[in-house]
């Protein structure tokens, strides 16, 4: 039979080049050969000089195909016949498990008996793997098959580089995805994974969180400096459908002016000086995620315009360049300031206002959640312990959590943090006092906020004793009678001795003392 070579190189190189996957482009090129050549089984397969070894990466007959990552041991007598390989060529192998290569390989397919073709492949004069092309039980392959074959090395060679570098960069790809996803454990770990005092404080705020988290509306966070406004943002990313996706925190305060569009929106190479390669910017790295934007009141005003057209448009445009890039974020926003008052002074964009402001939480601070003190204190003692590496962690000494409780916390969780790990720095293994706790070691004066004011909230047993004490001295320590103290609180007498009592109030003759 005449075979039109130029027809037989073109189909087999459409066929071959038909798909990155290797074992898929090798069945189609063998469904062709069989009708020429008597070919039952094609391999690829490639060499690690090091360490000796044939790996077979793909198999396919004309009915199936599948990647494989075979690896076959070769005998010094093997090793030296393919390191003396220089250039390409088509090999005849009357019986492939005769061959000191191509038997070892062949004997995990039960094809020691079956003639054989090797083609080397070679590009740029460099040895890059082999095909073997299996004959039928029965028949042999003869020089004609040899001269076809021989045609193919270099649409093979190419498809086999490409192939191996697919492979690759699906390796690389799969590795970064491993690496971010141990990447957004640790941030979760860092910025707080559990939010203390979701059953108790925080429980109404945990509600409305559980409200909008599996939407993709944006959420406002509003409240004093170190509530924990991370921490929610991380809850409500948590809880939504883009928990697989990347949590991009962005300190609008913290980024220079003159880098802040460069930051949020990437530049592009030659941009400025300077902008050496592309660079993306944080909202297309959140893309498919949650973005979280933290102190959102300090945006400068030109800022403040390009982030509208991203929550209109969901869309950006790199420093530099032209091209509009679509993104799929989520945005969080957070600020201690009050937005109202900087829209009225113009400081802040009113149609931006209401983009973000379409679900806002309110996070009161810790002085107005005393109850979730207990367990800050503890959440907070684990934490540090475990970064200060400390083989003993200490109790809390009686009577400090009434202190801390009793504390007003101008800084909220966040000095609640430090004042722990002050602590244990101090505590040399002793239980935890806490006696710097209200001292000017403390903290400074408080600040005025804007959103919520800072005067110190008594207690309400603090509160009683007092009005108990003043109602005493004016019925000058008479507890019953016409004109006692029960009387006039109208309260049975036996009742006031026992709430007096509680309240370490003195009365009767340790009045006296």
């Amino acid at each position: 039979m005449t075979i039109d070579e130029n027809n037989f190189f073109r189909e087999s190189t459409l066929r071959i080049c038909s798909s990155l996957d290797i074992e898929k482009a090798m069945q189609r090129c063998l469904q062709f050969l069989v009708e020429i050549i008597p070919a039952s089984r094609m391999c690829f397969h490639v060499y690690d000089r090091e360490l000796g070894i044939v790996e077979t990466v793909a198999m396919a007959t004309a009915n199936t195909c599948e990647a494989m990552a075979q690896r076959t041991p070769l005998s010094a007598r093997g090793r030296r016949q393919v390191e003396e390989q220089r250039a390409s060529r088509t090999k005849l192998v009357e019986r492939m498990g005769d061959d000191a290569v191509a038997g070892p390989v062949v004997r995990h397919f039960g094809a020691e008996d079956l003639s054989g073709l090797l083609l080397d492949l070679a590009l740029e004069r460099k040895f890059i793997g082999t095909v073997s092309v299996f004959g039928e039980p029965g028949r042999r392959f003869n020089a004609e098959h040899v001269s076809l074959l021989s045609l193919l090395n270099m649409p093979f060679a190419i498809a086999l580089a490409n192939s191996l570098r697919y492979r690759e960069l699906r390796k690389l790809r799969d590795m970064l995805a491993d690496d971010n996803r141990y990447l957004q454990d640790e941030l979760r770990q860092i910025a707080g994974e559990e939010v203390v005092g979701a059953a108790y404080g925080l429980r109404d705020i945990m509600e409305m969180v559980h409200q909008v988290a599996p939407l993709d509306s944006p959420v406002l966070l509003l409240g004093e400096t170190g509530v924990g406004k991370e921490v929610l943002a991380n809850a409500i990313h948590r809880l939504s459908s883009r928990r697989n996706g990347p949590f991009i925190r962005v300190n609008c305060g913290a980024i220079p002016g003159t880098l802040m569009d460069s930051e949020l929106f990437g530049h592009e190479k030659g941009a400025f000086t300077g902008a050496l390669a592309r660079k993306r910017g944080r909202f297309e790295r959140a893309d498919g995620g949650t973005i979280f934007l933290d102190e959102i009141g300090e945006l400068s005003a030109e800022a403040q315009v390009r982030l509208l057209r991203v929550l209109q448009d969901k869309a950006i445009e790199r420093v530099g360049g032209s091209e509009t890039v679509h993104i799929d974020i989520r945005v969080i926003a957070a600020t201690h300031r009050n937005l109202e008052q900087m829209l009225t002074d113009g400081q802040f964009r009113e149609d931006l206002y209401f983009r973000l402001r379409v679900f806002p939480i309110v996070i009161p601070p810790l002085r107005q959640r005393s109850e979730d003190i207990p367990a800050l204190v503890q959440h907070f003692i684990q934490k540090k312990a475990r970064e200060m590496k400390l083989s003993v962690v200490p109790g809390v000494a009686p009577g400090a959590l009434e202190r801390l409780i009793g504390y007003s916390w101008p800084g909220n969780a966040r000095e609640l943090e430090n004042a722990v790990e002050r602590a244990l720095i101090v505590s040399r293994g002793e239980p935890l006092a806490f006696k710097d706790v209200g001292t000017g070691v403390m903290s400074a004066r408080p600040q005025k906020n804007a959103y919520f004011p800072r005067e110190v909230v008594q207690s309400l047993d603090t509160v009683a004793a007092q009005h108990i004490r003043k109602v005493l001295d004016l019925c000058n320590g008479r507890v019953e009678g016409e004109q006692g103290a029960a009387q006039l609180l109208r309260i049975h007498p036996s009742t006031l001795r026992k709430r007096m009592k509680k309240l370490g109030i003195a009365f009767g003759r340790n009045s006296n003392k």
